[in-house]
Parts: structure tokens; C-alpha cells; sequence
């Protein structure tokens, strides 16, 4: 839902037709006919706006949204932030096996889906290095840049999983050929 002002008016199926009287970084306070004054997240899909006032001031200070798109950011920034990575459909279910050579010995079966998140966390903590690399103070310019092109090179050498992503923009990517 939209950002409202002090001053629209709303309807809720139980409490009727009502004005906003506060807006707060997550809830509105709203007086209702019915009900009095209510408190209300702003997240309610209860809430139908009967009328906006154009007339208002912009609201001053953060919105939970700004708050929320700010810890999304840091999280990233950190690598707490996991993102949801999706294994390519013909591969659910499936499993890895690992023959050795000598006949004597059993092979090794994994689940595809196992595998698939060690090599998203191998990924993950990849980029959580190349972070910490970049925000170093102490490491020279020219430090950086050495320490980055071998992470790249490990990036060229993950590229034979790409195979497992459903989609392409999760793929690692090497250096460039020029």
C-alpha cells in the first residue's frame, strides 16, 4: 500500500469509515466512527481509501519502506543476506554419483539439491571476500586489484557448475577472453 497522509479518509469492513490522525514509521493511528481511535499497521489489507488529501504536507522522516530497503542493503553489503537461488528443474531430485576407478571401492551419491547449496554458499562467501577485500583500509590499491583477479580466475573456475542454475544471471562468470 501507498504511503497516506494525515488527514484521508479510509474505510475498514469493521470499523467503518474513519480519518488518519498519525502517520508512524510501520502503523497509521486512525479514528474510526465505529470503533474510536485504532492503531493500524500499514501493511493492512484491510484498509480502503475512501479519500486522500492532496491537501497535506509531505510526510517528514523515514518511511518503513526506506527502513526496510536500508537493512536489505547493509545485509547484502555483509553477506547475511542470502539470496534465494533456484536449482534448474531437471536437476530436482536428482543425485551426484562419484565411481572411483578401483572397482572394490563403492561410489559416493549425493543429492543434487546438497551439492547445489554448497556451491551457492562457496559462491556467497565469495562475494562476502571481494566485500571485505574492497572495505579494506590497510590494503593498498594495487593490493586489491591483485587479490580481485584471483578471485576472478576462481570464478572461471567455478563456471563448469553454471550447468545446475535454473537461471543465467546466477551463473559465475571468469575473466573475460579480449
Amino acid at each position: 500500500m501507498e504511503e497516506l497522509s494525515v488527514g484521508t479518509r479510509v474505510e475498514h469492513p469493521r470499523y467503518g469509515e474513519g480519518i488518519i490522525s498519525k502517520n508512524k514509521l510501520t502503523a497509521y493511528e486512525i479514528f474510526f466512527e465505529k470503533g474510536g481511535k485504532i492503531e493500524m499497521t500499514k501493511r493492512n489489507t484491510d484498509l480502503t481509501v475512501l479519500e486522500k488529501n492532496v491537501d497535506a504536507p509531505p510526510h517528514k522522516g523515514i518511511t518503513i519502506t526506506e527502513v526496510e530497503s536500508a537493512i536489505k542493503y547493509v545485509l547484502d553489503q555483509y553477506g547475511a543476506l542470502n539470496a534465494i537461488v533456484p536449482l534448474g528443474d531437471k536437476w530436482k531430485g536428482g543425485t551426484l554419483l562419484l565411481q572411483p576407478a578401483n572397482p572394490e571401492l563403492k561410489p559416493k551419491e549425493i543429492p543434487v539439491e546438497a551439492f547445489f547449496h554448497k556451491i551457492v554458499m562457496l559462491r556467497d562467501r565469495l562475494r562476502v571476500l571481494e566485500q571485505n577485500i574492497n572495505s579494506n583500509s590497510v590494503l593498498t590499491d594495487e593490493e586489491k586489484v591483485n587479490l580481485q583477479q584471483y578471485i576472478t580466475r576462481i570464478y572461471g573456475s567455478l563456471t563448469t557448475f553454471n550447468v545446475l542454475f535454473a537461471e543465467k544471471e546466477h551463473f559465475f562468470v571468469g575473466a573475460k577472453s579480449k
